[in-house]
Parts: C-alpha cells; structure tokens; sequence
C-alpha cells in the first residue's frame, strides 16, 4: 500500500501546483501518508494546498479523522506564522473538528509570536482569532507546547515502521483494502494474548469491517472471560446479534436460550436495558430465522415481554414485524396497539 502510495507523492512533486486528482479525499490520504515518513522542506506549499483541500472537505462532512488531524500536523511541523489561519480554519470546519482539533496546532510557530502576527494582521477574522488566541494562551507556555509537539511527534512517527498496527489497518479500510485490513488485523491479533483487551479490539474491528462471523467468534471467546452473571448474559445478547447478521440464526438462537439462563441469574433483569434488549433481539430472529426456530424465538419473547417494566418503540416494531411474518394476525394487531398508544 505505502509503495503505490510514494510512487504517487513522487509524481505529485514532480508536477506543478494545484495538483488535479487530488481532491479526491482517498488519493489524497495516500500522498499525506507517504509526506508523513518522506518529510522534505520543500514540500510546505504541498502540504498547505492538502490541508486546505481536507478543510473544505471537513466543511461538508462531521468529524476530524487521521488525515485531516495529519495535514495540519506536517503543516504546524514548518512553523509558518501564517498558517495559524489555516489550523483555525480546520478547528472551526465542523463542531467535531472544534472539539478534536488541539489548541496547540494554532500556536505551532511559538505562543507570543503568533498573537503579536495576529494582532498586527488584517486577517478577516482577526479579532475573533485573536480573542481565543488570547484566551487560550493564558493556559499555555512555551515549554509546554514543546511538550505537546512532542507528542504529537509520537503519534504520528517519521518511520512507518514505528506506526501503530491498529493505524495501517484504519487505513487500509479507509483506501476501500477492507481484504488487507482484515489480514493486518488477525496477523495483530495472532500476536497477542488472547485477553479482553485483543478480543474486544478483534471484535469491534470485524464488525466494523462487515465481518459479522468473524466478530461472533471472537465474542465467543469473551464470553468466556466474563464472570458475573450480567456479563455474561450481555455477552450472550451480543453474540445472538452478530450471529443473526452473520445469518447463522440457529447459533444466534441458542447464544439467546444461553443468554436467557443467565438472566435468570440476575436479579430484576427486566428492569435493565440488557433485559430489553434480550426481548427485541427474540422479535428480531423471529423475522429472519426458518420456521422453527422463529416460532420459538417469538414465543418466548412474547412470554418475557410483560415483565419488562418499560417496553420502547423499537421493541414493539421488531415484535410487529415478526407476528407480520409468521401470520400472526392477533398478536400482531395487539403489538400495533401498544405502539399506537405510545
């Protein structure tokens, strides 16, 4: 991925500014990564053309993400007074851009400086940039922001081999190597002990990535690990979701008869969103699972849905559904009552 990603900066330096192609916000990505192992002064006005082109992007979508938080990065790396309009820009791109984007990046070419060129400036925005410039430097030296600099050098390594493994496999996502990204991810996982910590990552992982069976399996795994009767009924439900959207609904249906037996463990279990949630995820494989276990699946939650103390809407569309598909004409008109009256 970096060899294609290099072959592409070095094209890129080679022609003149304003770089067509890269607006698009993959390819873009790609040449920020290969800029962030292949640092060259040269390459400011580069860098300053990808991050207003990830502030205009970060306008129209939410979030930051690693590679806008990249761009202004090696931008602040070159201490350019003027580029504190750019770092204010991306801080101000969107409200989680306001709330993600460190403080520190608009001071990059040093605390006293960049208010003394913003006070002198007739920047648009000067005085709105200088009141929070000033305000947020009562709160930051000198020595500190050094500190912050840093750290962020540690976050984002001049050698890619000093990357962490979990950022090549956000990346390989991102550039559409879902196939790369889960190979980096069991390669990391193969490396670990199996403990909570790699078996969560594993998970959450697999299904972000569409990979509901491979996030079953590892969730198996954690059920294992789990001690008190909550968590493992929890990670019962859990599992009986992954295995329902993985399409396997007879493992998904004994991950629910398992999670049920340990809810009965549990005291007041109807009270709590586990509870709740146990109830809906019965109605959902009752309208997706073959014919017997849908019926089952249904019956049983038709039976645990009284003793909930609170029963929401999306319980009752997942019950709707479910009397729909198996012909169920009276328990279906008496769920379509109850979410009528909510």
């Amino acid at each position: 991925m970096m060899g294609q990603a290099r072959r592409v900066l070095e094209q890129v330096r080679q022609a003149p500014a304003p770089w067509p192609g890269l607006e698009n916000p993959e390819l873009r990505a790609t040449v920020l990564w290969a800029l962030q192992y292949d640092r060259r002064p040269t390459d400011l006005l580069l860098l300053r053309w990808l991050m207003d082109q990830e502030i205009a992007y970060r306008r129209a979508q939410d979030g930051l993400g690693e590679v806008a938080e990249l761009a202004g990065f090696l931008v602040a790396e070159h201490r350019q007074l003027q580029d504190v309009t750019r770092h204010w820009g991306l801080k101000r791109a969107n409200f989680d851009a306001g709330a993600g984007y460190d403080t520190q990046y608009l001071f990059a070419a040093g605390v006293s400086a960049t208010i003394a060129y913003v006070r002198e400036s007739d920047l648009p925005d000067r005085e709105a940039l200088l009141d929070y410039l000033v305000d947020r430097a009562i709160d930051l030296t000198e020595a500190e922001l050094a500190d912050w600099f840093a750290a962020r050098r540690s976050w984002f390594p001049a050698d890619e081999t000093a990357e962490d493994p979990m950022t090549w496999i956000d990346r390989a996502q991102l550039v559409g190597r879902s196939d790369l990204a889960r190979q980096w991810l069991y390669e990391w996982a193969a490396g670990r002990e199996r403990d909570r910590e790699t078996l969560s990552g594993l998970r959450y992982r697999l299904a972000e990535m569409g990979d509901p069976a491979g996030a079953a399996d590892a969730q198996r795994e954690l059920i294992d690990l789990a001690g008190e009767p909550m968590d493992v009924a929890g990670g019962w439900q859990e599992l009986a979701e992954l295995e329902r959207t993985a399409g396997r609904t007879n493992a998904a249906w004994e991950a629910l008869r398992r999670c049920g037996l340990a809810l009965a463990d549990v005291p007041g279990w109807e009270r709590y969103g586990l509870g709740r949630s146990y109830v809906s995820e019965l109605f959902w494989l009752a309208g997706v699972a073959e014919a017997a276990v849908a019926s089952q699946a249904f019956a049983v939650a038709d039976g645990a849905v009284v003793r909930l103390t609170w029963v929401p809407a999306v319980l009752l569309d997942a019950a709707i559904s479910a009397a729909d598909r198996l012909g169920y004409a009276q328990r279906s008109a008496h769920y379509r009552a109850a979410r009528s009256a909510l």
